[in-house]
This record gives C-alpha cells, sequence and structure tokens, in this order.
C-alpha cells in the first residue's frame, strides 16, 4: 500500500491525538532561562519553544498541500524539493507532496548554493519549498534555475523571488485528494551522502516507504503509547525512517531542534519520551557531561525511557558498555542500512542479543543479506568480504544514471553497499569498513574502523578518525585525527604507547590532534579529512624528493 494510507488510517483512528510536537530550546537561551523556568513562568506563552499538531491537523495540512500542487497542474513523477531544518511543517509538507502523487525530494540543510543548484538540476525538480534560514542560497541560484516552476516560502516575511506557501495553501481544500496511488508509484528521491563525490539521487517507490514503517516496528515493538524523540534532520532517511514505526501505529514523535545533551534529557523527560535514536557523538556527550555533574539524571523523569538505539556509522563496544552501565535499565539496539536501502533495518542486532554489541547483526525482518569477494561469490565465515543486501526497501535505481545503478544492483536485487564486512560463526555480521576506506599500506590491507575503535579505549579520546595518507615507500600510511575530551591532555608519544599492544602494521603512523568533522548524520567526514590533510602530505613529500 503508498504510505500516506497510514497517515489516512492515523487521521481517522486518533484525529484527536497528537502526532506531532516540536521544541525549540535555542528561545530558552535568548530568554537566559531554562525549561522547567519558562514551563512554569509562562504557561500560556510557549508558542516560540513548544508547539504541536494532531493527527487530524498533520492530514488535513497535507491535504491543503496536494489540491494546492494540483492546482498548479502537478501530476505524477513530477518532482518537489523540502529544503528546511526540521519543523513542524517538515512531514506535512512531504507527505502532502506524496499525495499529489509527486516525488518528494529532500535536501541536505549544509547545502551550499552550488549544491542546491545541483541536485534540483540532477532531480528534474520543478518546484521548491525552503525556508529562511536558506533565502541567500536559494536567492543566489534561483536565476540559473529555469526548470523549478516556483520557490516557495516557508515563514515569515517571504522574499520577492518567491511565493508565500502559508497564504496559497490556506485557501485550499482539506479533503484527501482524489489521485490514485499504488505502493509501484514513485515516491521519494533521497541524495546519498556524497562521501565519494557529488551525491547521487536515489528513486524509492511507496513500496519502499512503507516497508521501512513495517520493519522499523516490528524490530523495536512500537506502541501508540511510545513516545519517539527525534532529533536528527528529516532530510535523511535515517531519523524519518525510524519514526515510521511509531507513524505506522499512531504514537507521538518530538522534534527536537538542538543537539546539546541537556536538552535531550530535558526533552525525555518533559515530553515523556520513550524511544529515542542517537548518533555515537551525542550518546557520548551525554555520557561525558553525566560523568562531569552537569546532568544530574535524578532530577529529570526518565523510569519511562526503556530504548536506546543508535546507527549511522560503527558503533565502539566501549560507548555502549558505558551507556549500560548509567543506564542499566534501557534496551539498546542498532540498525545498518543506506539510503539505497531506504535508510536503517537491512541488519538488525536485536534487543535480545547485548551480548553481540560490536556486530551490526543479522538480516532485517523483510531483508536478506549475503557476503561476497569481487566476483560477488559468497565468502567463508570469518573472510572479509563486500555486504549485499536484498529486500523490499531496496531502491528502483539512480535518477538518471544507469551505469552506477547496474554497478550497485543487479539484476536479481541485490544491492552490494560498498560496506566491507564479515560474518562469525553464529550468523552475526560485522562491519569492517567503507571498501573505498580501506588502506593498503605495504601490501597489508589496514581498516579503520577497526584502528578507530581500539582508540576510542583511550578515555582521554572523544572522537577519532583515521585514514590513509600517501607515502612514497609504503603506497599508504595510517594516520589517526584525534580530537581530545575537554580538560584532558594527551600527547603523540602517549598515543603511540597506547597502540603498541596493536599488531605493527596497524598502529598509526602519524597523530594528528583536531577536531573531527562529522555530517549532520553522525558519519565521519573522510574526504575532507584526506583533501585537508593528504594534499598537505603530498607536498612534503614532493619537497623531500626535490
Amino acid at each position: 500500500m503508498p504510505i500516506t494510507d497510514i497517515l489516512e488510517k492515523n487521521a481517522a483512528l486518533y484525529g484527536d491525538d497528537v502526532a506531532l510536537v516540536e521544541i525549540n530550546p535555542q528561545e530558552l537561551e535568548k530568554r537566559h532561562t531554562t525549561w522547567r523556568e519558562y514551563s512554569l513562568i509562562e504557561p500560556s506563552r510557549t508558542e516560540s519553544f513548544r508547539a504541536e499538531m494532531t493527527w487530524k491537523e498533520f492530514d488535513c495540512k497535507a491535504n491543503r498541500l496536494a489540491n494546492f500542487l494540483l492546482t498548479r497542474h502537478v501530476r505524477k513523477g513530477d518532482k518537489v524539493a523540502i529544503l528546511l531544518m526540521n519543523c513542524l511543517e517538515w512531514l506535512p509538507i512531504y507527505f502532502g507532496i506524496l499525495k499529489a502523487g509527486a516525488m518528494a525530494v529532500p535536501l541536505n540543510f549544509r547545502y551550499s548554493a552550488e549544491d542546491i543548484k545541483y541536485c534540483l538540476e540532477l532531480a528534474d525538480v520543478d518546484y521548491l519549498f525552503f525556508g529562511p534560514e536558506f533565502t541567500g542560497r536559494v536567492e543566489a541560484v534561483c536565476d540559473q534555475l529555469p526548470g523549478v516552476k516556483s520557490f516557495l516560502y516557508v515563514g515569515e516575511d517571504c522574499p520577492s523571488f518567491a511565493e508565500p506557501y502559508g497564504n496559497l495553501v490556506s485557501y485550499c481544500s482539506s479533503r484527501t485528494p482524489a489521485v490514485s496511488l499504488s505502493e509501484d508509484d514513485e515516491a521519494a528521491i533521497y541524495f546519498s551522502s556524497g562521501t565519494t563525490g557529488f551525491p547521487k539521487a536515489i528513486v524509492h517507490c511507496h513500496r519502499s516507504l512503507t516497508h521501512a514503517c513495517i520493519v522499523e516496528q516490528k524490530h523495536h515493538g512500537q506502541t501508540k503509547d511510545d513516545v519517539f524523540l527525534c532529533i536528527p534532520p528529516l532530510y535523511h532517511t535515517g531519523a524519518k525512517m525510524h519514526w515510521f514505526g511509531s507513524f505506522l501505529v499512531g504514537g507521538k514523535a518530538v522534534l527536537l531542534k538542538g543537539i546539546k545533551p541537556e536538552w535531550i534529557i530535558s526533552a525525555v523527560s518533559e515530553e515523556g519520551c520513550t524511544v529515542v535514536w542517537l548518533l555515537v557523538p551525542w550518546a557520548q556527550d551525554i555520557l561525558d557531561a553525566v560523568d562531569r555533574g552537569e546532568i544530574k539524571l535524578e532530577s529529570y523523569k526518565l523510569d519511562q525511557w526503556h530504548l536506546m538505539h543508535i546507527g549511522a556509522q560503527p558503533v565502539p563496544p566501549s560507548l555502549i558498555k558505558r551507556w549500560k552501565q548509567t543506564f542499566p535499565h534501557h534496551d539498546y539496539d542498532t540498525n545498518y542500512g543506506l539510503s539505497e536501502s531506504i535508510g536503517p533495518g537491512a541488519v538488525h542486532l536485536g534487543i535480545e542479543n547485548i551480548d553481540h554489541v560490536g556486530a551490526i547483526g543479522k538480516a532485517g525482518y523483510g531483508w536478506e543479506c549475503a557476503i561476497v569477494d569481487e566476483n560477488r561469490t559468497p565468502v567463508a565465515p570469518g573472510e572479509v568480504g563486500e555486504l549485499a543486501v536484498r529486500g523490499a526497501g531496496v531502491m528502483k535505481c539512480y535518477y538518471k544514471d544507469a551505469k552506477a545503478t547496474s554497478e550497485t544492483l543487479s539484476a536479481d536485487g541485490w544491492l552490494y553497499t560498498g560496506d566491507m564486512a564479515k560474518v562469525d560463526e553464529d550468523g552475526f555480521i560485522y562491519l569492517v569498513d567503507r571498501k573505498k576506506d580501506v588502506i593498503i599500506t605495504g601490501g597489508e590491507n589496514l581498516y579503520p574502523v577497526q584502528i578507530e575503535d581500539f582508540l576510542r579505549r583511550n578515555h582521554a579520546i572523544k572522537d577519532v578518525a583515521v585514514i590513509g595518507l600517501p607515502d612514497a615507500r609504503l603506497g599508504e600510511i595510517a594516520a589517526a585525527i584525534i580530537e581530545v575530551k575537554p580538560g584532558e591532555s594527551l600527547s603523540e608519544e602517549d598515543v603511540e604507547n597506547f597502540c603498541r599492544s596493536l599488531p605493527r602494521y596497524q598502529r598509526p603512523r602519524k597523530v594528528i590532534f583536531a577536531e573531527v568533522p562529522r555530517n549532520p548524520t553522525g558519519k565521519i567526514e573522510k574526504p575532507l579529512l584526506r583533501k585537508i590533510y593528504g594534499g598537505a602530505n603530498l607536498v612534503a613529500q614532493q619537497n623531500e624528493l626535490d
């Protein structure tokens, strides 16, 4: 069934129940007050800090948007882009686009003006919804985008080159539009993270989106009473597809605009959140804040919080050990997926497998997995190969890129992920590294994730990234970019001594103390690090040769 049927079902069954809550703690900082003080002092003036929407309002807003697009002669297959920060309007706009039969095209809020132009042109976008944060970037390229019929502004004080979304939609019918949809209809284009170059446009059908709802709910058993805390950006498949499990059963979701540890804990306490999905840095920051005494857990209502799950990157087992010591009553889970497999769930650990922390799990509900060699032949247990997945959540194709599609997607439905992995004797899959991140040094294969996991055991290290740098003799060497925790000290000699228990060939040959950059979905930006430090290394080597 099309995913829009779920929204209509929720509106019919739970119309007056709260569907979405938006929390903006940055407004509290402007007022120099705390979350709790604000709710006590100004209980009737929370519009700038907290807003909510019922299921009926959600569905009506989506219908108005769909009917507006139909007045603009939007047809099936047309593309409508969304460039918004997380907000209460994001999801009604997304579902309104789908209800009109069009394809939703979410855009990364970190995109530069040129990135926006590139993606809009690649996806043949017809309309763009954007928020005030992006006015300058959109204005800089709007005259260079003749294919975009209109720029629709979501906010106050609409710029002259755009149309005001709120005014236009308010006059449209709130009834479900007469558009026939099936699970085979194309529903969305998501862009890859661009970790190997320009992002690719990934096409998904309604079947993929609905499958993501079912998989997430099967894995975590969300009920109507669960409250999901959504922190990551909605443009990405990760956050939204985790919310889909709650969406399927009509549970409330809280959109938190901020990642400070005290904001996350306060949101869980005040909104009664039961399920929270975190990225590795946020989980680390929460634990560090607790350890420093900045967060006193006894001051919050947290007993209802029963599940913390995490993903989007390899999860250090040491982090989960710390988490369980601090929150012993929490179930823990991790999921693996990628945008080409409609986000998380293709591989799933399961809360019952806490003894296998470090693994990403086994094939998720409705999924198949295989580990294959360069000839796409299955490898033996314990051997490293490329992870392949197959299921109803696999993309249809890369839009306008038949070559990349054929390289990634086989005729019989296998998606080759580009991630190197191995499986143990119990069938649990362990992620080793990205295929393109493997470092070949003196003929030996190094997997950066394994070195990173080892280094994270050092209590002074907040974050670490290991990359390959060019070397005249060995081809490549492993370099560790290390971000030290505030208040801690660490020298290059300390790192060298700490790594003595590693085999010699796995030890980093270079140590760089610097911030580790991550994108909004938590992935380390290794291409950026290679650009920053690889170029300098090449120049140094060339000078030595000269």
